[in-house]
């Protein structure tokens, strides 16, 4: 996500930072990240395949495929 225009603030009469105005696209994006972090965390403990063998188990489905 690239900055696209100066951060605006909720600030307190005191001057404490309490909020932040996002776009609609940023807060979009940011709820795309959040869910992509989750499906990584849930799947974190589930073994992977390594990349040769998943091409080759897709080579072999072509060819079933195409007889």
């Amino acid at each position: 996500m690239q900055q696209k225009e100066k951060r605006k603030y909720v600030v307190t009469e005191t001057g404490e930072k309490t909020g932040v105005l996002l776009s609609v696209e940023e807060y979009e994006e940011l709820l795309e990240d959040l869910e992509d972090l989750a499906v990584i965390a849930e799947r974190k403990d589930q073994p992977s395949i390594p990349l040769e063998v998943v091409k080759k188990r897709l080579q072999r489905k072509r060819r079933t495929a195409s007889k």
